[in-house]
């Protein structure tokens, strides 16, 4: 199965929602094919072979590379133990965190439809602040 190694790094409090607080980086191998259809339990597949099976054909078209609308699941899922509607939001993240693609804000990679590649660095940072 293709893999791809991807960094995150959590900022701004966000990091208070993972099972180790204090480590602000983290290191995933998330898989670099996904299936639409089971988005809801964070898919692990890998691409389907071309056999000229009907079946197969219609699971192929099911299937798409690793984006972020993903990632986001799969963080939701895989990382944060604790309240992740607080970074997660739908398809997106919850208003006043601020995503960085490579240092790059996300909504110049186009959001959740950026396709991660191998060794991207992921950045969320919560922009909100309690007083």
């Amino acid at each position: 199965m293709e893999t791809l190694r991807i960094n995150i790094e959590f900022g701004g409090g966000t990091e208070l929602l993972t099972a180790t607080p204090k480590q602000k980086t983290h290191a995933l191998t998330v898989p670099a094919w996904v299936d639409d259809a089971a988005l809801d339990g964070v898919p692990v597949t890998a691409p389907a072979r071309s056999d000229g099976d009907a079946t197969a054909a219609a699971t192929e078209a099911k299937r798409r590379r690793a984006d972020m609308r993903f990632l986001l699941q799969y963080v939701a899922h895989n990382v944060l133990v604790e309240r992740p509607e607080m970074l997660v939001e739908g398809d997106g993240v919850r208003a006043g965190v601020l995503v960085l693609i490579n240092d790059s804000d996300w909504e110049l990679e186009g959001e959740g439809a950026y396709v991660l590649q191998d060794g991207d660095s992921v950045a969320f940072i919560s922009t909100l602040h309690g007083g």
